[in-house]
């Protein structure tokens, strides 16, 4: 069983022609595709938007018995299901069962004249799905038969490929799922770390697939210290789910002036991280006051730099939100940045008059 990458994520969401309009105005993604009942989707709307690799489908239930509807009504608008290229989609659900994963969708298949796409699915984490998909003949064909393809731009994209996914467990259950995607779906863990922050403090380990082109960044909240934005997820999400959705740009300046432009809105960074910022990570080959004035973070590792931001929250439950991330050679995920944004904050307003109380309790907002 080969999982070679992301094929897309669906989103489920209460609106998706108002979520599509914000990821096309605003995030650049473009409209590709559409189904609903008259192309034998039934019960929902979905419509499919793309930008260079990356491919998302939004799903509205339009009956209160639609999976999406239900999805929508516990956890709000967010990430459903994360599907799977594989080359083999009966023969991976055959063997993902047997390995102990939940079968949720038996191998189903749909042709076109110049394509076949067979899809399955299987259970993942929380109410998230893996849909294993298997392509044949025009790759470019998104589900024939059920979503009409709709021509596309010339748009030159900002974004490339989907990165990572961050993954939000409820305390105690972290090393069960990294044991579930080791045992059921063969990925490896790469990474781990315990970071601690103003008062809080979390479990990050990091499983990926034997092709490196699946990564889940998996984060489990310390209850032995004061609750965090992880809890926060955890509450208003109503469990498990996917925090956010890292996207690699080649380039993180122009893609971030272009989205801010369009009105995207970023987690702010304080003016005193900059200050020692090539002193923490070395010299960065981008304008140091660009950088300042769009707000974008930079980490190391022993591998190089990578560059990234945070949007803030698109969703009134203040779940889901997007990452942009430039990798110059860094294999990690910028955890460096989270002790620094809160000690450049506790030095930006100790600077101003404020209390160290003060100091610590404004960095509660730091993304991690």
């Amino acid at each position: 069983m080969d999982i070679n990458g992301i094929d897309h994520v669906e989103l489920y969401v209460g609106d998706a022609r108002q979520a599509a309009f914000y990821f096309d105005t605003a995030v650049g993604f473009r409209l590709r595709g559409q189904g609903g009942p008259e192309t034998g989707l039934a019960g929902q709307r979905s419509l499919l938007l793309a930008q260079a690799d990356i491919r998302m489908v939004l799903t509205s239930g339009l009956t209160a018995e639609h999976p999406a509807s239900a999805y929508v009504h516990r956890h709000g608008d967010g990430i459903a299901v994360v599907a799977l290229e594989v080359d083999d989609a009966a023969g991976a659900y055959a063997e993902l069962v047997a390995r102990g994963a939940t079968a949720v969708t038996a191998p189903r298949t749909f042709t076109g004249a110049d394509a076949e796409v067979v899809t399955a699915e299987v259970g993942g984490f929380g109410d998230v799905l893996h849909r294993l998909v298997e392509r044949r003949g025009d790759r470019t064909r998104f589900l024939p038969g059920a979503i009409e393809e709709l021509p596309g731009g010339g748009d030159t994209p900002l974004l490339a490929e989907i990165d990572h996914l961050a993954v939000c467990v409820p305390p105690g259950q972290l090393d069960e799922t990294i044991g579930h995607y080791e045992k059921v779906f063969g990925f490896a863990q790469i990474f781990e770390e315990h970071i601690e922050v103003a008062g809080q403090a979390m479990n990050s380990k990091v499983v990926q697939s034997p092709s490196g082109r699946v990564t889940l960044v998996l984060l489990e909240p310390d209850t032995g210290r004061r609750p965090g934005q992880i809890e926060d997820f955890l509450r208003w999400h109503a469990g498990a789910g996917v925090q956010h959705l890292g996207l690699r740009t080649d380039d993180i300046v122009t893609a971030v002036g272009a989205l801010a432009g369009r009105g995207v809105r970023f987690a702010g960074t304080p003016d005193a991280y900059y200050d020692d910022l090539e002193r923490r990570v070395g010299k960065v080959d981008a304008p140091l006051d660009r950088l300042r004035d769009l707000s974008i973070l930079v980490d190391s590792d022993h591998d190089g730099q990578l560059l990234q931001i945070f949007t803030e929250s698109m969703h009134v439950r203040r779940t889901l939100f997007l990452e942009l991330i430039e990798r110059r050679g860094a294999r990690t995920f910028g955890s460096g940045n989270i002790k620094a944004l809160y000690e450049a904050k506790e030095r930006e307003l100790a600077a101003a008059g404020a209390t160290p109380a003060v100091a610590a309790g404004t960095a509660g907002g730091v993304r991690a």
